[in-house]
């Protein structure tokens, strides 16, 4: 016999404990908003996660008054990024012009960053977080979404809302129950992510490599670099095949400072695959229901932008629904206005993403030919001001949001 469900209620639960789910379980908190998160996961500690917090999130933590803390952190600071063809290198963002509090792109752990946010959190009597509850399904009832079922090592589990946010990633359980329909841009690439160590002697930044069919991407780390390797779509397999001997050469050849540290991937379990998908929702919310982060539009990982549009769905869904939410008049039209908020810089950044892909990646991946440094790179090295227009669109998006909810504690 099947037991009964614990039953929560709540004004707002939010399914997913990544980015977008904690942010907006904070805000909404802190406007004395009664919010449950829901994280399938007993903690945040995942590899291979979004570990770029760019100005815009940091502008973010500012605005809630939580900078000093979330600087007195472990964290590694990049003000610029190049790219290296052919052993050519050229300068790409400059990050020192922004007009934000801080004029750098900070790497942090999720798993430090989600913690960061749930301790602020949990300071705030209306937040609940349950870890270990995987939400497996919705409420609905009168043709509108009233909550969640999820699975927890103490049984089954019912939270039922005035509004639910499904904010559990690219395979969000809440929007393949929703129903909702998912536009797909495609992707012609996959990345392996691997660590290499560092040297105090290597370079403090972030680096994009291009060379005869290879494309390297080294995240500055204190002690490692986190490295993304470049490869087809559904190419895992042939990469496998040739060993990992081989696919140490590829790594060495085309970043050839790390030839003596290849040898640190002792076999493939020391390399994760991220199948790399560019989707969006058409609709992101029905009665009742909002979709936010990748759950909404998943992000390719150039630019290392996902976790940071994510963030930015938070504050403009807070700053859209907190007031109503707290009032318990909260409406179809309220959640309308948040994909209208947000659809435009989705769509502006997926679009520059396909054309990444499509124009330079696949491109470079798909021959062993020379690959001959673009125009706009020249134009970046002769011109050091242009810099300024790749770091703005990496660093802050495109219309970035503020935080405009109370703190209803008064702190």
């Amino acid at each position: 016999m099947t037991p009964a469900p614990e039953v929560i209620r709540t004004t707002c639960c939010v399914a997913g404990g990544g980015p977008a789910g904690m942010v907006l379980g904070l805000l909404l908190a802190r406007a004395g908003v009664d919010v449950v998160v829901l994280e399938k996961h007993a903690d945040f500690l995942r590899d291979f996660r979004g570990d770029t917090i760019h100005p815009s999130t940091l502008e973010v933590v500012h605005e809630l008054g939580l900078l000093d803390d979330f600087l007195s952190r472990p964290h590694q600071v990049v003000r610029e990024a190049r790219g290296v063809i052919g052993g050519e290198e050229f300068p790409v963002a400059d990050f020192t012009h922004l007009p934000t509090r801080c004029k750098f792109v900070a790497f942090m752990p999720q798993w430090h960053f989600l913690d960061f946010v749930a301790d602020h959190a949990r300071t705030y009597p209306t937040f609940r977080l349950r870890t270990r509850a995987e939400v497996t399904g919705l409420v609905e009832e009168g043709g509108r979404v009233a909550g969640v079922r999820a699975v927890t090592p103490d049984g089954p589990l019912e939270v039922r809302a005035d509004l639910t946010v499904g904010a559990d990633g690219r395979h969000s359980a809440v929007r393949a129950a929703a129903g909702l329909a998912v536009r797909s841009l495609g992707a012609p690439i996959d990345v392996l992510w691997m660590r290499i160590s560092r040297r105090p002697a290597d370079p403090s930044v972030l680096l994009g490599r291009f060379d005869r069919g290879r494309v390297l991407v080294q995240l500055f780390r204190d002690e490692f670099w986190q490295c993304a390797y470049v490869i087809p779509k559904g190419g895992i397999e042939a990469v496998r095949a040739g060993g990992i001997e081989a696919f140490r050469r590829d790594v060495a050849e085309v970043a050839p400072a790390l030839a003596d540290r290849v040898g640190e991937l002792r076999t493939w379990d020391d390399v994760k695959l991220l199948t790399v998908r560019v989707d969006r929702l058409t609709r992101w919310y029905r009665p009742g229901l909002l979709c936010v982060g990748d759950a909404a539009h998943a992000m390719s990982p150039i630019g290392g932008v996902g976790i940071n549009l994510a963030i930015q769905d938070a504050v403009a869904a807070a700053n859209v629904l907190a007031e109503k939410l707290r009032a318990r008049r909260a409406t179809t039209a309220d959640l309308a206005k948040v994909q209208g908020r947000r659809m435009l810089p989705t769509r502006v950044t997926q679009w520059l993403q396909v054309q990444i892909q499509d124009r330079i990646l696949s491109r470079v991946i798909a021959t062993r030919a020379a690959f001959r440094p673009p125009l706009p790179l020249r134009l970046l090295r002769r011109f050091p001001f242009l810099r300024r227009l790749p770091a703005r669109m990496i660093g802050m998006g495109v219309r970035p949001e503020h935080v405009r909810t109370p703190d209803a504690f008064k702190r």
